[in-house]
């Protein structure tokens, strides 16, 4: 029975370990597919503004700080710094958490799709 348990619990290790990077390719799939609907407005690349700011290297920096982009007073003086979960809230509701953004997006509401988007700018804006 113990090698039958130890058996067991091997083999879920096992297929935890190799199922993770299939996963993770299709996090990024769907999230760039739900980033999509965000090009009308942002870039990925260094320096390419348009009707939003450039995301490119948005993890970790402050909010309302990017280079050649005239944010909106409410943003600018937010005092967010964008890390995954700031990221996510703001993404769900921009509105509800910056008041007076000129962030017209209603936000992502399916919990799934914005983790795989997070996920998905986690990578495409290195």
């Amino acid at each position: 029975m113990k090698f039958l348990a130890s058996g067991l619990a091997a083999f879920a290790a096992m297929t935890l370990i190799f199922s993770q990077p299939g996963a993770n390719a299709q996090d990024l799939k769907s999230g760039e597919a739900v980033f999509k609907q965000c090009t009308a407005c942002h870039a990925l690349e260094a320096g390419k503004n348009k009707l939003g700011p450039s995301l490119h290297n948005v993890f970790g920096r402050s909010a309302g700080q990017a280079e050649g982009f005239a944010y909106s007073d409410a943003m600018a003086g937010s005092g967010l710094t964008w890390d995954e979960a700031t990221l996510a809230e703001y993404l769900r509701a921009p509105k509800k958490l910056v008041p007076g953004t000129k962030m017209i997006f209603a936000g992502v509401k399916n919990e799934a799709k914005l983790q795989d988007l997070i996920a998905y700018l986690k990578q495409a804006t290195q």
